[in-house]
């Protein structure tokens, strides 16, 4: 099978992804959700398929009667094929939802327990492994977020990526933390150092482009030092901005009391256009994928004009302007 990037000949400047994270619908679509977003020059998407571990057990669940259809194996499988008879590239992401808690923090007492999920786990990407494989999907996340349990259990993830390179050829890449990633341990292992960028720079209502750009300077020089030292390029495998008073900020609490705070569109155009002003020419920087797009228009509107998505708001332009650039 031909993929365009293949793991054997990536060199640091082959990528600059313009890309989508696709919301995983709860029933299977309904009319084609790709149109739209290609009209945004957008030339990749995510497909996020979900598996579950409840708080204090040991265990991951998937392929459940609790999963939407997009979450689901077969609803995955679907969807990757009708991005690529779109013409778009896609990156599989399967995730973790972890009960009450946030993934990052997921860990167990005793090795037995933790043998126990790892087993699971790794079910679970093999899975997605094959199916990306079968898909012709062009990069694979082998996980997302995962904080103490990378630090914790570095055998078990360089094994895991033994074993998916087996039967999977396309890229890899991991979703550090923002917080963590110039300490994570496995970079020398994949493909692509990924990041979920979600670095607070600014508590100000409508930051301003030039501030925020200036904010990310010294990001930019430990990502720099970062890609210089194992010669891979940095993939944001998340970034994104809720459309709110204060969304270059702390995202994460912002996200608890979204619904409370004044529906700020510039702020979250300011947001973006200082993101691709920044990195857009820098070699290092293989794009990134926004968080998020509904498809089939499965969330309710007054939670849409509070939420990530550039769905009919200003940021569409910004994007698409953007991403014709890549």
């Amino acid at each position: 099978m031909a993929f365009l990037f293949q793991a054997s000949s990536y060199s640091q400047t082959d990528l600059k992804i313009g890309g989508m994270t696709l919301v995983a619908p709860r029933d299977s679509f309904s009319e084609n959700p790709f149109t739209d977003i290609v009209d945004l020059n957008v030339g990749w998407i995510a497909v996020v398929p979900y598996a579950f571990t409840p708080k204090e057990e040991a265990r991951v669940y998937f392929e459940n009667s609790h999963q939407w259809w997009g979450e689901t194996p077969q609803g995955a499988e679907s969807t990757i094929k009708l991005a690529k008879d779109n013409g778009l590239k896609v990156m599989v992401k399967p995730q973790l939802w972890l009960s009450h808690s946030w993934v990052g923090e997921m860990e167990f007492d005793t090795e037995k327990e933790w043998l126990t999920w790892e087993n699971d786990y790794r079910k679970y990407i093999m899975l997605f492994a094959e199916i990306a494989e079968r898909t012709d999907a062009e990069m694979l996340c082998i996980g997302t977020e995962f904080k103490k349990a990378l630090k914790m259990r570095d055998h078990f993830w360089r094994q895991l990526i033994v074993e998916i390179r087996e039967v999977y050829s396309g890229l890899l890449t991991y979703c550090s933390n923002w917080d963590e990633f110039d300490s994570v341990t496995i970079w020398d292992a994949v493909d692509v150092i990924g990041v979920s960028s979600y670095f607070p720079l600014s508590d100000e209502a409508t930051p301003e482009v030039d501030d925020l750009a200036i904010e990310w300077n010294p990001i930019k020089k430990r990502m720099r030092a970062l890609s210089k030292k194992y010669n891979k390029q940095i993939l944001f495998t998340e970034y994104g901005y809720l459309s709110v008073d204060g969304c270059a900020g702390k995202t994460w609490e912002l996200e608890k009391n979204r619904q409370q705070r004044s529906v700020n569109e510039k702020a979250q155009c300011n947001a973006l256009e200082a993101l691709y002003s920044s990195f857009s020419q820098e070699d290092y920087w293989a794009g990134g994928f926004m968080w998020k797009w509904y498809p089939n228009g499965n969330v309710r509107q007054g939670f849409k004009d509070h939420d990530y998505t550039p769905q009919g708001k200003m940021a569409e332009k910004v994007i698409q302007d953007w991403y014709g650039r890549f």
